[in-house]
């Protein structure tokens, strides 16, 4: 029988509850033992009658750009709501989990890169060049990057952003966290790396927590990681599947494999 390359070793994870269970069940199937430690929490945005305003205006915009899979999910459901999305729509992603989740919508054309999973790298693809005349919608959640909108509009696109879906700090014990003796983190978003770090009290359990191996999917998290004193930060390939990938090769199983 084959050793599971993660066997007993607990691994957090720490996205939104509803968005957990893939990951969760990934590293099960490895032999890890996943705890749930979600750092955010998603809902739907209070001011529903804004967004089903602008929403309504959706054909009028030669581009639809998803930031992320809650705002696919959130914004797909007003979407429908509204009539559903015009047929000569553009729709853009960034990350690759978005794309996905749009196919299995149905919509099979989307502009999203296949690198670099961020607003620079959607910015840097052909199509996303000559934009001037355009009229883009960016769904999102309440708040966050304005890197995108702002190019785009240097570009000569005239920019919406629409909130779809907001995020809350979830109530979490940290010390709970510790109790449990995780042998690695694994952290998303800058967001939820801050909200992590609000929840600990210092001294003693901010040294615990900062020498457990943290496992980030993006620089700029792996940067604010290193800023904020962990001694162990590993960047990982985008997703649930480079967040595995790269748990198995820092385990003791996958050390072996590459010494073999």
């Amino acid at each position: 029988m084959a050793e599971l390359p993660l066997a007993g070793l607990k691994i957090a994870v720490t996205r939104p509850r509803e968005q957990a269970a893939q990951l969760a069940r990934s590293i099960e199937q490895a032999g890890g033992i996943p705890l749930l430690f979600p750092l955010l929490d998603i809902a739907p945005v209070q001011e529903q009658q804004a967004l089903h305003e602008q929403l309504s205006r959706l054909a009028q915009f030669d581009l639809t750009i998803f930031i992320s899979p809650n705002a696919v999910q959130y914004g797909m459901a007003a979407i429908r709501a509204a009539g559903g999305l015009p047929r000569a729509t553009r729709v853009a992603t960034i990350g690759q989990g978005s794309a996905k989740a749009l196919h299995e919508l149905g919509i099979a054309d989307v502009i999203a890169p296949a690198e670099r999973f961020d607003s620079e790298g959607l910015l840097a693809l052909p199509e996303l060049q000559d934009v001037a005349g355009w009229r883009v919608l960016i769904l999102r959640g309440d708040g966050g990057r304005e890197l995108l909108g702002d190019t785009l509009r240097a570009r000569g696109a005239t920019v919406e952003y629409a909130a779809c879906y907001r995020r809350s700090k979830p109530q979490q014990d940290v010390a709970a966290l510790l109790e449990a003796a995780p042998d690695a983190l694994t952290v998303t978003s800058s967001e939820a790396l801050e909200h992590l770090w609000q929840m600990q009290g210092g001294g003693a359990q901010r040294d615990s927590l900062c020498g457990i191996p943290l496992f980030v999917p993006h620089e700029r998290i792996a940067g604010l990681a290193r800023r904020q004193g962990w001694r162990q930060v590993l960047l990982t390939g985008a997703g649930d599947d480079g967040l595995l990938s790269a748990l198995i090769a820092w385990s003791p199983e996958g050390g072996k494999k590459r010494t073999t």
